[in-house]
């Protein structure tokens, strides 16, 4: 488990432990979109509307560096069709960009960057020899990764409009 890369079923856990109303049918639509043109799924709700907590559903569920099959039996996932086909599958990256904009250098200005340079490094780590050190780009560093290796990646988003949200006024940012 890394910071980025293959997070874990952990934040899952930790919701489950709480009062939970079963959103997992949320996988199923999503699992209809795997390797479509359709892939790339938006889900925006009003903030405190539980995105976080799907983004951290979607982890567990697709992140292949654990086996989550006992946090989603009886879930509403676990009756449909599609609930083995991508069950832990994958390698997610999981980025939330309020922890980025949060820790940018320059209030911000540099988060895009920071986000690429972070996470090629710790791809670097896990895929040893698959992403050239001068590679600056994530885009192609995943598919290079996915070239070499034949691995598919999952990429959940969390906080993604943070950057409209914290810099209303900032073009440059935006």
């Amino acid at each position: 488990m890394g910071i980025y890369l293959n997070p874990g079923n952990r934040g899952f856990q930790t919701i489950l432990n709480g009062t939970y109303v079963d959103k997992t049918g949320l996988i199923d639509f999503v699992n209809q979109t795997v390797n479509t043109p359709q892939k790339l799924t938006s889900f925006s709700r009003p903030r405190r509307f539980g995105k976080s907590f799907a983004a951290k559903m979607l982890c567990a569920y697709y992140d292949k560096s654990c086996d989550s099959r006992s946090l989603f039996e009886g879930l509403e996932i676990s009756k449909k069709d599609s609930f083995d086909k991508y069950l832990n599958k994958f390698d997610v990256i999981y980025l939330d960009i309020t922890w980025f904009i949060t820790r940018s250098r320059n209030k911000g200005e540099n988060v895009v960057l920071d986000i690429q340079t972070a996470v090629i490094d710790e791809l670097r780590k896990s895929f040893l020899n698959c992403v050239d050190e001068s590679e600056t780009f994530l885009p192609d560093a995943l598919l290079s990764i996915s070239r070499k290796m034949g691995n598919q990646f999952i990429v959940i988003i969390d906080e993604w409009d943070a950057l409209f949200r914290e810099a209303i006024s900032d073009d440059a940012i935006q």
